[in-house]
């Protein structure tokens, strides 16, 4: 039985089985979805809490994302909703600035990254998927673990406001983040690449006459990151991975003097931050599985690789990732049950863009940030930006891996 409850329609908790069940309603759980309804498959789509409402969540939408809702004609509507426009990523390191990548050449249609609440994305895509029948989204509803049945994957054992309950499925997807249940009831086997950093989120306002970039700023062994979002900051402290109990052992006010210290024209608005309630902790890690799936299951976005904050490009992997399985997945539904061999081509595919950028981000984590991170005296430029500044051609390349990332995916799949 299905009823329909705030524009979704959602599955009755009880005797449940769908094509898909996908644990997960971030960018890769709820674009998966979405794709494969899209294709005729009946899916239902967890997602843990009541709403999409989380602050601090990847907020930036990559040009990449932006072609695959053109390619789904959904770009024009998309661009409709608030967002704010970085064809540019800077840096001020001590007294010099230097543009690190120019979207203005990318062969996309949005030749920008769009900065906008992760929320209004995912809210986005589910109001597309709802008009297909097959598009379940069951909200404050949780995947506890997995049913297994002769050494396979049957589908999801769940829990709403009203209890426990069963979800069946051909295929079984994790798209449930960094901290998986999926993942951890897998037993698929987990490498850790490490990370030295954590970051704290915070948000500061921001004034008409301040300046309008998006930036990272380096001063004095310490580094914030700066996204501008209309009439606030949305800023990241980079601290040491574990560096948290010392910084608040210290005190708020050391903390917004420090705050202070790496962007002055901030000025008091630093004490808006009066409480550590106001600062969030992102544990950064990154990690990746060796082995993305098994008879009945397939992870992918962060519940098969965590990806560290560099570049912010966890929303984009993860959508890339969700268009791969679709194309893959879409017809094996067609065909029957997705075999093993289906679920190996997904990972083959993505694997090898997931590695490369892994293995920039902990590049620039080790010698870039971690050298930066309590450096004595004034910050310098370090060598590669000054190539960059003497050679502006050489901005494409860091756009293009932020911007499109390693393997762009395109939707081979059609709308039933």
């Amino acid at each position: 039985m299905n009823v329909l409850c705030a524009g979704y329609t959602l599955l009755m908790a009880a005797n449940m089985r769908v094509r898909c069940a996908i644990a997960g309603g971030g960018p890769a759980g709820i674009m998966l979805g979405y794709l494969l309804a899209r294709s005729g498959v009946e899916v239902a789509v967890l997602e843990m809490w009541p709403d999409f409402f989380r602050d601090f969540r990847g907020d930036t939408i990559h040009p990449s994302t932006m072609e695959v809702l053109k390619e789904l004609g959904l770009l024009e509507k998309f661009l409709k909703l608030p967002h704010d426009e970085t064809k540019e990523l800077e840096a001020d390191i001590g007294d010099e600035s230097v543009v690190v990548a120019d979207f203005s050449h990318l062969p996309t249609h949005a030749k920008f990254i769009a900065l906008m609440p992760q929320w209004d994305f995912l809210n986005f895509i589910a109001e597309e998927g709802k008009q297909y029948p097959g598009f379940h989204l069951l909200m404050d509803t949780k995947a506890t673990g997995l049913i297994e049945e002769n050494g396979r994957v049957a589908g999801l054992t769940a829990a709403d406001k009203d209890g426990a309950f069963e979800i069946r499925a051909d295929l079984t997807v994790g798209a449930d983040g960094r901290h998986s249940t999926v993942r951890a009831a897998s037993g698929l086997p987990l490498r850790e690449f490490g990370a030295p950093i954590d970051v704290l989120w915070m948000r500061i306002s921001r004034r008409p006459d301040d300046i309008k970039r998006t930036l990272g700023r380096f001063r004095d062994g310490r580094i914030l990151v700066m996204i501008e979002r209309g009439d606030y900051w949305q800023c990241a402290y980079v601290l040491r991975k574990g560096g948290i109990d010392e910084l608040k052992a210290a005190g708020l006010e050391a903390f917004q003097d420090a705050v202070r210290d790496v962007a002055p024209f901030l000025g008091e608005r630093v004490r808006e931050i009066d409480t550590w309630d106001k600062v969030k902790l992102l544990t950064v890690a990154v990690d990746c599985l060796s082995l993305w799936h098994r008879e009945g299951l397939l992870c992918i976005g962060d519940a098969a690789h965590a990806m560290s904050p560099i570049g912010g490009v966890g929303v984009n992997l993860a959508v890339q990732d969700a268009v791969a399985a679709a194309n893959v997945l879409a017809p094996a539904f067609a065909r029957g049950v997705p075999a093993a061999r289906d679920l190996a081509r997904i990972q083959k595919r993505r694997m090898w863009p997931t590695r490369l950028t892994q293995r920039a981000q902990v590049l620039i984590q080790d010698k870039i940030l971690s050298r930066a991170l309590g450096a004595r005296g004034p910050a310098r430029l370090p060598w590669q930006l000054r190539l960059l500044k003497r050679l502006p051609y050489l901005l494409r390349f860091p756009a293009r891996f932020v911007g499109m990332g390693a393997r762009p995916e395109h939707v081979h799949t059609r709308a039933a």
